[in-house]
């Protein structure tokens, strides 16, 4: 049962609201390379559709009701919006959720050395990445130092045209022999990511200790982060900072049929998922986008989705509505109905023996659903049962949403996960939905316009209808 292309079937109209979706996507993705500049960014769009703090609503003493629009950050990386509906809260809510980290390079905490006069920042990956991928492509520092003094300094180097670029060497084919006969996985090793960042030597006007002098490179760069961004070296032990391509989300294919950019595993479905949110008109029930970060390295943290943020949260939030027992959370957790919005494979006819055709997602085909993810036999996996796979079928034919199911490739594999399983330990009917994907988890992933848009008009119509 293949879904149509479904660019067969657009009127004029309908491609003119795909362009304009996708221009104001394409400008998310370039606002927000990483979860902190995410969640500002989600943040700055909501509170221009009428969101208000939490802890505004708190500190006032006000009473939340029916279509209320507030919202709560966790540590800068977490982010919940609740449109307030006209049922109780107890009776259940319906919520996007999709994770806004993205596989990258994080400086280490000691990161800064030289060798042969060549100043280096040493990194450890995130997430699952194939690391010869990263080496040879310009790159951006993005994130955070916190200083001792309890201020705090943005860094966003190499995405202004006039800004530097760094970058990861690769050996050269000339002496590559060795390399070139090494599986894939050890081409290029984790230790030896480290970013090459500078080459000029700080000229001293007066001679210093010859220990100073071997160090000129490294010395010179730490002159410019001090000049500039007014940080020390030691300032890295407590930083934040993020190595991302430095490109910019951009038009992909002659017909620009398709977008390419970095981290739209899963900030496609996040921005999806947050605008269905924000469009939609007051619910019986509360409406819900969850934004976290940590999915990549398995949801841990005190913002991942394991942790009892979201949990809290609800709480507060019952609190504010004037509903708040223990019962009732317990309630309002089970009886929720939850899409976890999630990128999957697109098939890719180049590697076609990784996938199983009639169950695989197709670039213009629509919003997938996933019953199950995991591996090694379902392993990790939420399995959504058949009552609610049904609903879901309803509801998306009812708004004439295009829409596909899928695997993730053939079933020895590989495969992998995402939050539906730590949201369905509240009881709560989860099922895996998202946008198809090329190139996963490398720098440049690729999605169609089409799929984009189909995934609006889907998680709009699950606010509605669920």
């Amino acid at each position: 049962m293949k879904q149509e292309n479904v660019w067969k079937t657009y009127t004029q109209e309908q491609l003119t609201e795909l362009e304009s979706l996708s221009g104001r996507y394409k400008a998310f993705l370039d606002a927000g390379k990483t979860e902190r500049e995410c969640v500002d960014e989600a943040v700055r769009l909501a509170r221009a559709e009428g969101y208000r703090s939490l802890a505004e609503v708190r500190e006032a003493g006000e009473t939340l009701k029916a279509g209320d629009r507030v919202y709560d950050v966790c540590m800068n990386k977490m982010l919940a919006l609740f449109q307030i509906g006209r049922q109780p809260l107890y009776t259940g809510m319906r919520i996007l959720g999709a994770h806004i980290d993205s596989p990258r390079l994080d400086l280490k905490q000691n990161p800064m050395y030289e060798d042969t006069e060549l100043a280096y920042l040493d990194t450890h990956y995130y997430g699952g990445i194939k690391k010869y991928q990263w080496v040879t492509i310009p790159l951006a520092i993005h994130g955070v130092v916190a200083k001792k003094d309890g201020s705090t300094v943005k860094i966003c180097i190499g995405e202004k045209e006039d800004d530097p670029v760094v970058f990861v060497s690769d050996l050269l084919i000339h002496l590559a022999a060795d390399q070139m006969d090494k599986k894939a996985r050890l081409v290029i090793e984790g230790e030896n990511l480290d970013l090459l960042v500078g080459s000029r030597p700080l000229v001293q006007e007066e001679k210093e200790d010859k220990e100073k002098e071997k160090e000129a490179v490294k010395a010179n760069i730490l002159a410019i982060l001090k000049e500039q961004y007014g940080i020390e070296e030691e300032d890295f032990l407590s930083a934040e900072l993020e190595i991302v391509p430095a490109s910019k989300a951009r038009d992909c294919g002659l017909d620009r049929s398709m977008i390419m950019a970095y981290g739209q595993d899963d900030r496609v479905c996040a921005y999806t998922s947050l605008e269905a949110q924000l469009k939609v008109p007051v619910q019986e029930r509360t409406c819900c986008c969850l934004l976290v970060d940590k999915e990549e390295i398995g949801s841990v943290g005190a913002t991942g989705m394991q942790s009892r943020f979201f949990e809290n949260t609800v709480a507060e939030l019952m609190d504010c509505a004037g509903e708040y027992s223990e019962l009732n959370l317990r309630r309002c957790l089970s009886r929720s109905r939850m899409l976890s919005s999630d990128v999957s494979a697109a098939y890719d006819p180049l590697f076609a023996g990784c996938f199983e055709k009639k169950n695989s997602a197709y670039f213009g085909h629509g919003l997938v659903f996933n019953k199950f993810t995991g591996s090694r036999g379902k392993n990790g996996s939420n399995d959504a049962n058949a009552e609610y796979i049904a609903a879901i079928r309803g509801m998306m034919e009812k708004h004439g949403v295009a829409f596909q199911t899928a695997e993730l490739g053939r079933i020895d594999v590989g495969g992998g996960g995402t939050i539906a399983y730590i949201s369905a330990l509240y009881g709560m009917e989860v099922i895996d939905s998202g946008v198809a994907v090329l190139n996963m988890h490398a720098p440049m992933e690729v999605t169609s316009k089409a799929d984009v848009y189909e995934a609006v008009k889907g998680y709009t119509a699950f606010l509605m209808e669920a």
